[in-house]
C-alpha cells in the first residue's frame, strides 16, 4: 500500500509531505496544491480584479470626456494614488506575514490584535500622506508635467482624499480575512462595490454633469463602502479571530512599525517602478499621446497583474500557514506548483494581446491615432505580461516567509539602479521614445525576476520554519494564552 503524501495526525494537525520520488508523487502533489491554491487564489484574484476594475471603469468613462481629462485622471491615479497605494499596501503587508503564520500556528486570537495595530499604523500613515494629495498640482508641475494637465489632476486628486483614508481600514481587513482563507466574502463585496461604483460614475458624470470631479467622489464613496462591509462581517461572523477591541494593539507597536516599513519599502519599490514610467514619459515631445497610449496599455497590464497579485496573496497565505504549521516541504512544493501555473497563464495572456493588438484600444478611445499608438506598444505589453506572471508570485512567497528586507534591496538594484536609468537612456539618448523607456524598464523587471528565482532555488525551507517559530514567540509571546486573558475588550 502506498504511503499518502499528506496524512492527518489529529484533528487540525497534519504531517508534512513525503519527499517526491516519482512522477506519480509529483502529479499527486501538483493536484493537491492546485486545489488548495485556487480555492484561495480564485476568489482573491476576482476580488482584486473588481477593485482594479473601479480604476478601469473610471478611465473608460473619462476617456470619452476628452484626452486632457483622461491624461489628468491617469496622472493622478498612476502617480499620486499609486504612490500612496503602494505605501499603504506595503505597510499593511506586514499583517499578511504575521496573521498567516499566527493562523498556521493556531494562535487565531492574535489576528484581531494584529489588525488593530495595523489600523493605528496605517491611519497615521494616511495623515502623513495627506499633504501630497493637497499639494498634488504643484508636485506634478515640479515633476515636469504640463500645467493644464497638472492643475486638473491636482483638483481631481483632492476629491480622492477620503478614499486614501479608507485604505487604512481596507488593507488590514483584507489581510485578516485572507490569512484564514475567508475569501469568498471579499469576492462578493468586491463585485457588489464595483457594480455600485459604475452606477455612481454614470450618475455623477451623465446625470449630474460633474465631470472628472464626480469620478473622485465616486472613488471615495466606493472605498468606504468596502471598509464598512468588510468590518461588519469581521465583527459579527469572525468570533475566533475578532475578540473585541484590545489594549494589546498598542503593545510592541514600534517593533510592528519596523516590520511594516520593511514591507512598505519592498512593495513601494515595485509599485512605484511602473508609476515612474508615466512620469518619465511626461517629458517627451508628444507627452499627451504617449501618456494616453501607455495608460491604455497599463490598464490591460493591470487587469492581468490583478490576477497574479491574487495568486501572490494566495501563495503568501499558503507559505505563511505552512511555515506556521512547521511544514517546510508543503511550503516549497506549493511555491513550485504556483510558479509553473502562473507562467503558463502569462504566456496565454501575451498571446491574446498580440492577436488583438489592433482592436483592444477601442474600449478606451475613439481616436484612430491613439489606437495606432497603442497597437505599436502591444509587443512590449505582451512581454510585460510574461514577467508579471512570475514576479508577483515570488514576491508573495517573500511576504509569506518574511523576507521583505532582502527583496527590498533586490528591487532597489534591479529597478532603480539598472532598469530606470536604462529606460531613460533608450528613450531620450537613443531617441526611441516611449518604446525605449518601457523596454529599458522591462529589462529591470527581468533582472529582478531572475535574482528572485535564484534566491527561491537556494532557500532552506527547514530553516524558514525555525525562523517562523522564533517570530511567533517574539510577536505573540511564549505564554500567548495569558495575552488572550489580558486582552481588554470594550
Amino acid at each position: 500500500m502506498e504511503t499518502p503524501l499528506l496524512h492527518a495526525v489529529s484533528a487540525g494537525e497534519f504531517h508534512d509531505y513525503e519527499p517526491v520520488r516519482s512522477f506519480k508523487d509529483a502529479r499527486s502533489v501538483a493536484w493537491n496544491e492546485t486545489k488548495k491554491l485556487w480555492k484561495i487564489a480564485g476568489p482573491i484574484a476576482f476580488t482584486i480584479i473588481c477593485n482594479f476594475g473601479t480604476n478601469t471603469a473610471s478611465a473608460m468613462f473619462v476617456g470619452h470626456l476628452g484626452n486632457l481629462e483622461l491624461s489628468a485622471v491617469s496622472i493622478s491615479l498612476s502617480v499620486i494614488s499609486t504612490f500612496s497605494f503602494g505605501f499603504m499596501l506595503g505597510m499593511g503587508s506586514a499583517l499578511e506575514t504575521l496573521c498567516g503564520q499566527a493562523f498556521g500556528a493556531g494562535r487565531v486570537h492574535m489576528l484581531g490584535v494584529y489588525m488593530q495595530r495595523s489600523w493605528i499604523i496605517l491611519f497615521t500613515s494616511c495623515v502623513i500622506l495627506t499633504p501630497i494629495y493637497v499639494f498634488s498640482g504643484p508636485i506634478l508641475k515640479l515633476l515636469g508635467q504640463e500645467d493644464d494637465v497638472a492643475n486638473l489632476a491636482g483638483t481631481f486628486t483632492r476629491y480622492c482624499i477620503p478614499q486614501l483614508f479608507s485604505l487604512a481600514f481596507n488593507f488590514p481587513a483584507q489581510k485578516f480575512l485572507q490569512s484564514q482563507s475567508k475569501v469568498l466574502v471579499l469576492m462578493w463585496i468586491g463585485f457588489i462595490v464595483l457594480v455600485v461604483h459604475i452606477g455612481w460614475l454614470f450618475l455623477f458624470i451623465y446625470v449630474f454633469d460633474w465631470g472628472i470631479y464626480g469620478v473622485g467622489i465616486a472613488f471615495s464613496m466606493t472605498g468606504w463602502e468596502t471598509v464598512i462591509a468588510q468590518n461588519i462581517y469581521i465583527m459579527n461572523w469572525c468570533k475566533e479571530g475578532w475578540t473585541g477591541f484590545s489594549w494589546l494593539a498598542f503593545k510592541d507597536i514600534w517593533a510592528f512599525v519596523r516590520l511594516s516599513l520593511e514591507s512598505a519599502v519592498m512593495l513601494c519599490l515595485e509599485v512605484w517602478y511602473m508609476m515612474s514610467i508615466i512620469l518619465v514619459t511626461g517629458h517627451l515631445s508628444n507627452a499627451v499621446l504617449s501618456i494616453d497610449s501607455l495608460t491604455i496599455c497599463l490598464n490591460f497590464n493591470g487587469l492581468e497583474a490583478m490576477l497574479f497579485i491574487g495568486i501572490n496573496a494566495a501563495i503568501s497565505v499558503r507559505v505563511s500557514n505552512e511555515l506556521g504549521m512547521g511544514r517546510p516541504r508543503a511550503a516549497k512544493y506549493s511555491v513550485y506548483v504556483t510558479v509553473g501555473q502562473s507562467l503558463l497563464f502569462g504566456i496565454i495572456c501575451m498571446i491574446v494581446i498580440l492577436i488583438s493588438k489592433d482592436y483592444f484600444a477601442v474600449l478606451f478611445t475613439s481616436s484612430k491615432e491613439l489606437q495606432r499608438s497603442v497597437s505599436n506598444l502591444a509587443v512590449l505589453l505582451g512581454v510585460t505580461m510574461i514577467l508579471n506572471s512570475v514576479q508577483p508570485v515570488i514576491s508573495g512567497v517573500a511576504i509569506g516567509g518574511g523576507w521583505q528586507g532582502l527583496v527590498a534591496y533586490i528591487n532597489l538594484g534591479s529597478y532603480y539602479i539598472f532598469g530606470l536609468p536604462l529606460g531613460i537612456v533608450l528613450g531620450y539618448v537613443a531617441n526611441w521614445g516611449v518604446k525605449g523607456i518601457w523596454g529599458g524598464m522591462i529589462c529591470g523587471t527581468a533582472l529582478q525576476t531572475l535574482v528572485l528565482v535564484i534566491v527561491l532555488y537556494r532557500t532552506n525551507w527547514t530553516k524558514e520554519v525555525e525562523q517562523t517559530t522564533d517570530r511567533m514567540k517574539k510577536w505573540a509571546g511564549q505564554d500567548y494564552g495569558n495575552e488572550k486573558i489580558d486582552a481588554v475588550s470594550v
